[in-house]
């Protein structure tokens, strides 16, 4: 099985030794959503987050972590019962990844890691040369108490063989960046790359989905806030006014292709506003 994942990373055609890890890493991300999926995990969870619009919407920028949400709340949920078959998905790949549950009881926000330097024994990959033991790392992190309002969709994949992920829709999985743009104590350039995409895209927050999120988390949690297009520019305009902009582009260069870091010269907080208005707009 390890001849599949040679040809997908042939397939990336990676340019050096940086995108061919990210490259490697999206195909370890994928095997661990299909082994996933063989747990019945999509029955309880939805993929959300970064690596979601990467993986089913084509984003173009790399992305870390494999973000979930439970569809209903349940502060009882453990990855206990998914991690070791999980790795025993990967075992069937000929990969011997260690994975770790990092949760805590009084977080809602349960953690795990999957670590793997196997890939490098079989794989000629040249960012490993001269470092053996590296691991590659990838964080696992669901929401145990997900605000309510979230809408869902299915999708099917066929790398490593065919499979299907349950994930939020495109305007849900929305309104939780921007509640992390809004709420998030520091800054993530990524967050903005992701904004932008939205935007470009002409999706549509989920309005009363963010109002939860809001309630439930952040500044505004102990205000009886009405959250609609007008309440939204407001915080918006107000939250792109305070941010460093060269400082979010550093973030999220190394993400990127070539071609795409040429555009980061725009950002700016006019640019940004112009995407608030053009949100507006759409609506």
């Amino acid at each position: 099985m390890i001849e599949l994942i040679q040809q997908r990373l042939d397939s990336y055609k990676a340019g050096n030794p940086v995108e061919e890890e990210q490259a490697t890493k999206e195909i370890l991300q994928e095997v661990a959503l299909y082994s996933l999926w063989r747990t019945g995990f999509f029955e309880v969870a939805a993929f959300q987050g970064g690596t979601s619009l990467r993986i089913l919407h084509k984003l173009p920028r790399f992305s870390e972590d494999l973000d979930f949400i439970l569809k209903e709340p349940d502060p009882g949920f453990e990855w206990s019962g998914y991690l070791l078959k999980l790795q025993d998905g990967f075992e069937e790949f000929g990969l011997q990844t260690e994975v770790l549950d990092k949760s805590r009881m009084d977080q809602s926000v349960k953690k795990a890691v999957l670590k793997d330097n196997s890939i490098s024994n079989q794989l000629n990959l040249s960012f490993y040369r001269g470092h053996p033991e590296q691991k590659l790392k990838i964080k696992l992190e669901i929401d145990v108490n997900p605000p309510e309002g979230s809408g869902y969709e299915y999708a099917y994949l066929d790398f490593p063989l065919d499979f299907e992920v349950c994930h939020q829709d495109l305007g849900s999985n929305f309104s939780l960046k921007i509640h992390a743009l809004l709420c998030r104590p520091y800054l993530k350039g990524r967050d903005w790359y992701d904004f932008n995409w939205y935007v470009k895209h002409q999706v549509q927050p989920n309005l009363p989905h963010l109002q939860a999120a809001l309630r439930q988390f952040g500044p505004w949690k102990d205000e009886s806030i009405t959250v609609d297009m007008d309440w939204l520019h407001h915080a918006m305009m107000e939250k792109i006014a305070s941010v460093d902009w060269k400082e979010a582009a550093m973030d999220v260069e190394r993400f990127l292709k070539p071609a795409e870091k040429h555009s980061l010269r725009l950002w700016s907080e006019r640019f940004f506003q112009s995407k608030v208005e053009n949100l507006g707009s759409a609506h």
